[in-house]
């Protein structure tokens, strides 16, 4: 059993120009002391294509931390527009919040982020070199995509049983698959 369950996560701006920082309030419970702070990290897909071209936004360490529920706010850059292939600028991807402790990773949740131009015309069209003052981002905030994975918390270098997956806000439902297939995204 986890000893830190992440218990809500709220995108305080889930529609906002593309450039603009991403602000997500994190509520989780920790059910007995840690001796070690945990890490958040926010992770930006910019291809699906290249896992290289993943941009981490921010990173924050959270601690000590009592035992109880904590909340905070995790505030991060938009990606950087050159690392992003322009062929992958406009359209869907994703963005990861993960917590690790001691370096193992315990949860990852996953969001879709649509990428879009704010005008019909130029979406239809898109032009070759992305026009980013036009562009915007809509995360889809009602079905996060959440995998768990069992660590060893008092040895978490010890191995462990293969991730649990999840989805929705309650963090109750099995998943089947855990790929994300941008065309599929797109079409349906």
């Amino acid at each position: 059993m986890s000893v830190v369950q992440i218990t809500n996560v709220n995108i305080l701006v889930p529609e906002s120009h593309f450039l603009a920082p991403y602000k997500f309030e994190i509520t989780f419970e920790c059910l007995s002391p840690l001796d070690d702070d945990l890490e958040f990290k926010l992770i930006y897909v910019s291809s699906p294509n290249n896992k290289k071209l993943d941009q981490e936004l921010d990173s924050l360490l959270v601690g000590p931390v009592p035992v109880g529920v904590n909340k905070f706010v995790f505030e991060a850059d938009a990606p950087k527009i050159d690392k992003i292939p322009k062929e992958d600028v406009i359209g869907v991807t994703v963005i990861l919040l993960s917590c690790s402790y001691k370096d193992k990773e315990f949860v990852r949740i996953g969001y879709y982020v649509d990428n879009m131009y704010n005008s019909e015309e130029l979406q239809a069209n898109p032009p070759e070199v992305p026009i980013l003052d036009k562009i915007f981002r809509r995360i889809l905030t009602d079905k996060p995509r959440v995998t768990r994975f069992p660590i060893n918390w008092e040895d978490p270098n010890k191995v462990e049983e293969p991730p649990v997956q999840k989805v929705d806000g309650d963090m109750d439902e099995e998943m089947e698959d855990d790929s994300v297939d941008k065309d599929e995204i797109a079409n349906g």
